[in-house]
């Protein structure tokens, strides 16, 4: 195994193009455990912590832009106001240690349905910007993950950064694990209300091939939450509505059996996990208009 070391991120794009099976590697907290029990042996490692783009964000007017390697810790202490739902992930990634090296980028590049940040950029609604010495591009996330632990990166093609809309209203993550800490996710749901667009995004992990949207879900209730005017009189969302946000929700999911839970549990706690997000959020909604009708 050969070992690349850019100093710049041109130095790393020329070097991607030489060698497009090289893996790049950052955090390393995903990559190393796969080289480490021997389910990956790759011919070239390419080490981009001497890129110091990577570790940077802005916060523009309308959305972030998060460099690939900035620390969920970061995240978590930076911009837990701008993106919520993604300060809320980076909470349940492993442990601290963990948490000060991982970033999302390096989740984006494994595309593993499981990854934690994976339901909260589909809510948020982001994009990937991908560069190659060919030039840059940005990939809608809705079309990033293209099967299981595979992307729609050109072999040629580093992750730079991911831009992600400033929530416009509440956003909601949540997790089933085996445990509290240091654990891959039974399945997770990320759920983000756009009052703006007077819209409605969901992301769904570790419940299907790749990380999903329910997209029937988001229709039904955007169209319930239209009907209703609820946006605009914020009265309270009924039992019968969210539960049935909830069973559109699981009928969304195709998961399968293995250690860490069954096709049947992952299902059911996907519904369970959006009907409380939606109840945490549409309260939180609530409440933000009632503080608004009060300062008037």
């Amino acid at each position: 195994m050969d070992f690349l070391r850019p100093a710049s991120w041109e130095e790393a794009l020329a070097a991607k193009a030489e060698h497009p099976t090289a893996v790049p590697i950052a955090g390393g907290t995903d990559v190393m455990v796969e080289i480490n029990f021997d389910h990956r042996r790759p011919e070239y490692l390419m080490d981009l912590n001497r890129v110091g783009e990577l570790y940077e964000w802005e916060v523009g007017e309308d959305a972030v832009r998060l460099g690939a390697s900035v620390p969920y810790a970061r995240i978590m202490e930076h911009l837990r106001a701008e993106l919520p739902g993604l300060a809320l992930a980076s909470h349940t990634v492993a442990s601290p240690q963990i948490r000060n090296r991982g970033g999302v980028g390096g989740n984006l590049g494994t595309a593993s349905p499981a990854g934690d940040a994976h339901p909260a950029l589909l809510a948020a609604g982001a994009e990937v910007e991908a560069e190659s010495v060919r030039g840059s591009r940005r990939i809608p996330i809705d079309a990033f993950y293209t099967g299981v632990k595979r992307n729609a990166l050109a072999p040629d093609e580093l992750i730079r950064a991911v831009h992600v809309r400033k929530a416009d209203g509440p956003q909601q993550y949540s997790k089933v694990g085996t445990r509290n800490a240091m654990v891959i996710a039974v399945c997770a749901f990320g759920l983000a209300l756009h009052p703006q667009t007077r819209t409605v995004r969901t992301g769904i992990g570790s419940a299907a091939p790749t990380p999903v949207r329910a997209r029937a879900a988001e229709e039904f209730l955007g169209a319930a939450l239209e009907e209703g005017g609820f946006w605009d009189n914020g009265k309270a969302i009924a039992p019968s509505l969210a539960q049935r946000f909830a069973d559109l929700c699981a009928a969304s999911c195709d998961p399968i059996d293995d250690v860490r839970g069954t096709a049947v549990y992952r299902r059911h706690a996907v519904g369970v996990m959006a009907r409380r997000t939606l109840t945490w959020t549409w309260e939180s909604y609530r409440g933000a208009r009632r503080t608004t009708e009060g300062a008037a």
